[in-house]
């Protein structure tokens, strides 16, 4: 079984698009004209090209507008209003900035605040989950929302910034898979908590509940191997790190800058696949899983 890649493009892309989007609605790069709708398209580009991505994941796509309508009590629905709501004021924004030269200093700000709004509202549909006791953790929303900054920053041109930004990722993405690794057994969750039937004396299961794969096994059952796991880890930091702080100390050029963006993306693509081929969701008691 394999985390569905829509999800993992949607996190991937959409977090580095509104990390974009953030550091220009702050105005770095200080940027005009045609300049200025580079940087937009390629932010629009990742943040929207990720919503999308997201919507092939859903049993019908075409009533994801009705994911608006729970913003009351949905993170899933308060992400899908921060995201359009920060796409149409980056969008005046951006517009005053190519065609008039014109810095709406204040709609940046409401886009940038927006932009990192939907990181946190993203990060929020995990680790509000007691049903993944890996993701239940304030560290969930403090590493999404650091990639997020720190992808930006690189794609901004904000070296500097980019260059304490991702060590602090890099931590934070270590402090996240160190303390996931004892989160289910620290929940107490098992077979007894599961079913509620603890009381009754020791529960184990008689036998599956059905013999074929469904879409709780396919969705939300993963079997990583350690071995493999770490593996994947060493890549991923490797690639989402360590490979661009090294690139950015060297002497600045073009060709190494875009080298630097696409192994931290090939390296967040490897962590974000690891962080839902992890997860150790509690209905895999339920087929012998954990």
């Amino acid at each position: 079984m394999h985390p569905a890649p829509s999800v993992i493009v949607f996190t991937t892309l959409s977090g580095l698009g509104f990390g974009l989007l953030f550091w220009l609605g702050l105005g770095l790069p200080a940027v005009t004209g045609w300049v200025a709708f580079a940087f937009f398209a390629i932010g629009y580009a990742l943040a929207v090209g990720g919503l999308m991505a997201s919507t092939f994941h859903l049993g019908h796509p075409e009533r994801a507008w009705k994911a608006f309508s729970q913003w009351r009590s949905s993170w899933l629905s308060r992400e899908g209003v921060c995201a359009v709501a920060a796409l149409v004021l980056m969008a005046l924004y951006g517009a005053g900035l190519v065609f008039f030269d014109e810095r709406l200093a204040l709609l940046g700000w409401l886009g940038s605040a927006l932009s990192l709004a939907t990181v946190f509202t993203t990060s929020m549909i995990y680790a509000q989950l007691k049903t993944v006791p890996r993701w239940k953790t304030p560290l969930t929303p403090a590493l999404l929302i650091a990639i997020s900054l720190a992808g930006g920053a690189l794609l901004a041109g904000q070296v500097s910034t980019a260059l304490i930004l991702i060590p602090i990722a890099g931590v934070l993405q270590i402090l996240w898979w160190v303390r996931g690794d004892g989160a289910f057994k620290a929940s107490g969750t098992d077979m007894a908590t599961a079913t509620g039937l603890g009381h009754i004396g020791a529960v184990r299961a008689f036998e599956p509940p059905h013999t074929g794969p469904n879409y709780l096994l396919r969705e939300l059952v993963f079997q990583v191997g350690r071995k493999h796991a770490l593996k994947l880890r060493g890549i991923a930091f490797g690639l989402g790190y360590a490979s661009p702080v090294l690139l950015l100390l060297v002497p600045f050029s073009h060709a190494l800058a875009v080298i630097a963006v696409i192994a931290h993306v090939a390296g967040i693509a490897a962590s974000r696949w690891l962080f839902f081929a992890e997860a150790e969701h509690v209905v895999g008691l339920y087929y012998g899983k954990r």
